[in-house]
């Protein structure tokens, strides 16, 4: 294939230039972190060159939450890597089936220009719709090889929408190999018409030195004050970490509470379900055991995690969620449902439950581990194999496979 490699000379790096919608900027702080840290790991080996480009979708008239997504730095510097936020055509509501053409559109100037500059060795897309068809486009336009990885959603949701499945496939035909966070994903894709050979799975990251047990002595009274929460001395405390939708489950968690006598629920994250949530508990009488934190900051979370007892997520669908995997590299044991890699990691009653979605069955779960709680070591056993050094030497061996064999 001929690259139109630019002419800046010769090049001490390789150079991904990785595609992301999901990516943490000033303004969404923890909008895709596991992007960024997934990334920033690959940057910190000292033998990929990585630049990020990060489409923000503008309205036509940017009100409300857009306008100051609208403000942010066209160019910056984060975690050892440029950064570029270009700007590209947002049709609220409509938008989706546009969005793909409207990044193409407004990006590949952009790559091209960064191309000549320093020669672009692969492209990334880091999450299958709206990145991997709009990748696809600007690949096939500067010729380059292209990576895709699908994280879950990407595959479950949009792979149920005709048109984001047409576009998929395509970008999944064209792409020169494609990464999956899990096993099961992987399998997903190949329902969807994806050609196995090309899929490698891929698992997330973990940073060790903050997710691991902590020591509980004082630990609760501690996450109390931080949180203004009442967690009294012997009360279960359960904990859920997702966004606030109803894909994630945090109602069944709720409704559960109803019968854990006691038992405090902390759920970390933010949503459009906030109001919905907040109601159930009031309905439930269950509101005074119940805490909204919305985002927490990044160093509560491993206390938040360490404290529970049992993380409660009753998701209906995933690719292998990094709350999982966190949670059980802090001693927590994890009740989930059977969906996406859950069974990757929940293979033992050491690591949790598999439990439909159901209360009744949340319930008998969480009472099960509340009555024989395995030991927080032996629970963070189970992910040992996880961690950011591991994910990126991979990331690295991968990206040079597909750049060596273009």
């Amino acid at each position: 294939m001929d690259r139109g490699r630019g002419n800046a000379g010769a090049q001490a790096l390789k150079h991904v230039l990785s595609l992301a919608t999901l990516f943490p900027n000033a303004e969404d702080p923890r909008f895709g972190p596991f992007v960024a840290k997934s990334l920033e790991a690959l940057a910190s080996r000292g033998d990929w060159k990585v630049t990020v480009v990060n489409p923000i979708g503008i309205p036509p008239v940017a009100f409300g939450k857009y306008r100051p997504l609208a403000a942010l730095d066209p160019v910056s510097q984060e975690r050892g890597m440029v950064v570029h936020r270009p700007r590209f055509m947002l049709i609220p509501r409509f938008g989706p089936r546009f969005n793909a053409n409207a990044i193409a559109r407004a990006v590949t100037p952009l790559i091209r220009q960064i191309h000549a500059e320093t020669s672009i060795d692969l492209l990334d897309a880091e999450f299958f719709f709206p990145d991997g068809p709009a990748a696809a486009q600007i690949a096939e336009a500067i010729g380059l090889p292209l990576s895709i990885k699908a994280r879950g959603s990407d595959i479950t949701y949009w792979g149920t929408h005709e048109f984001a499945k047409e576009q998929m496939l395509a970008a999944a035909e064209n792409a020169s190999a494609l990464l999956a966070v899990s096993q099961n994903l992987a399998g997903e894709m190949t329902a969807l018409g994806m050609d196995a050979s090309k899929i490698t799975v891929h698992y997330t990251g973990l940073d060790r030195d903050r997710f691991r047990p902590l020591n509980h002595t004082g630990l609760r009274a501690t996450l109390a004050g931080e949180l203004s929460f009442e967690i009294p001395d012997g009360a279960p405390l359960l904990c859920s970490v997702g966004a606030l939708v109803e894909r994630k489950g945090h109602a069944f968690a709720i409704e559960a509470l109803g019968q854990l006598a006691d038992a405090r629920l902390i759920i970390v994250g933010k949503g459009e379900d906030d109001a919905i949530l907040r109601a159930l508990a009031s309905e439930l009488g269950v509101a005074e055991r119940v805490l909204l934190a919305g985002s927490v900051d990044h160093d509560l979370m491993p206390v938040i995690l360490s404290a529970s007892d049992v993380m409660v997520l009753p998701t209906r669908a995933e690719g292998l969620a990094n709350a999982w995997v966190e949670a059980l590299a802090c001693g927590t044991p994890v009740v989930t449902c059977d969906v996406g890699g859950a069974r990757e990691l929940i293979n033992s009653e050491i690591a949790g439950r598999l439990v439909p979605r159901e209360v009744d069955a949340i319930v008998a779960a969480v009472r099960a581990i509340l009555a024989h709680p395995p030991s927080p070591q032996a629970v963070a056993a189970t992910v040992e194999r996880f961690s950011w050094e591991n994910h990126a030497a991979e990331l690295a061996a991968h990206f040079e496979r597909v750049s060596a064999a273009d």
